[in-house]
């Protein structure tokens, strides 16, 4: 299927591995201009490498999505490099979650910083270009625990539950313009936050993603492209009718619709 995606300029942010690095590709090899984001240079410098081995075309800069400054920066420099934005993937996060009485104000507000305004200051920057343009796409990724948390899920789950309401929020004020909002709800999916445990804690990678993948139907654990595939889906010309919507990638795990 020609998704429409060629020539347009993507930005995904927390683009260094993981679901924004597989994310980058896949939107690269459909002839998107890829720009993405990181806090650290090196694993991104390699990403954008790969990328351009496949023929793609990729521009990465240094930033942290938690700071205000930075997140500025990061757009303007996407600016005048490709000259536009047509599709923004809010993907910088991390799971931090502990028990209620024991996570204190610091950690709320650096999860709320980085995953929340993150994501709100990106949307504000690219909004005026997508207008002026005629339209584009943003999609927000979030999880399953933001509809559907659990005990000790916070603070990830209160953050990613007000990423959804601004998907929708966005959606609706945005649509007459052909911006298109929406989200997509991670499960259990691989990632370089589940790499490192299993590196700290010395652990055998099939047997840590075989206990994981007990409470999941389909019996295992996602892919990063898996999530890369339908982000693509959102932000081309096949989804056109597509906002204020959230779709699970959680092979089955999440007890909500």
């Amino acid at each position: 299927m020609e998704l429409g995606l060629k020539g347009k300029v993507a930005v995904v942010t927390g683009g260094s591995e993981g679901i924004g690095a597989a994310t980058a590709m896949r939107l690269a090899l459909e002839g998107a201009r890829v720009a993405i984001c990181a806090r650290r240079r090196e694993p991104l410098e390699k990403v954008a490498a790969d990328i351009r081995s496949q023929g793609g075309e990729a521009f990465a800069h240094a930033a942290d999505m938690s700071k205000a400054a930075d997140v500025e920066h990061f757009i303007k420099a996407v600016i005048d490099h490709y000259g536009r934005i047509d599709i923004l993937v809010n993907n910088a996060g991390s799971s931090i979650r502990g028990p209620f009485e024991e996570v204190e104000d610091g950690t709320w507000q650096q999860d709320l910083n980085l995953k929340l305004f993150g994501a709100i200051r990106a949307s504000r920057l690219v909004i005026p270009h997508m207008k002026r343009q005629g339209g584009g796409r943003i999609v927000n990724i979030s999880t399953v625990a933001g509809k559907q948390p659990g005990p000790a899920s916070g603070p990830t789950s209160v953050s990613r539950a007000a990423g959804l309401a601004l998907t929708k929020a966005l959606s609706k004020e945005f649509a007459a313009d052909n911006i298109l909002v929406n989200a997509v709800c991670i499960g259990k999916v691989k990632s370089g936050q589940h790499e490192r445990r299993i590196a700290r804690e010395k652990l055998v990678p099939a047997e840590y993603y075989a206990k994981v993948s007990e409470e999941i139907p389909m019996g295992r654990v996602g892919e990063p492209m898996e999530v890369a595939n339908v982000i693509a889906f959102l932000a081309s010309d096949a989804a056109s009718y597509v906002t204020g919507s959230s779709i699970h990638l959680d092979g089955g795990m999440s007890g909500v619709i």
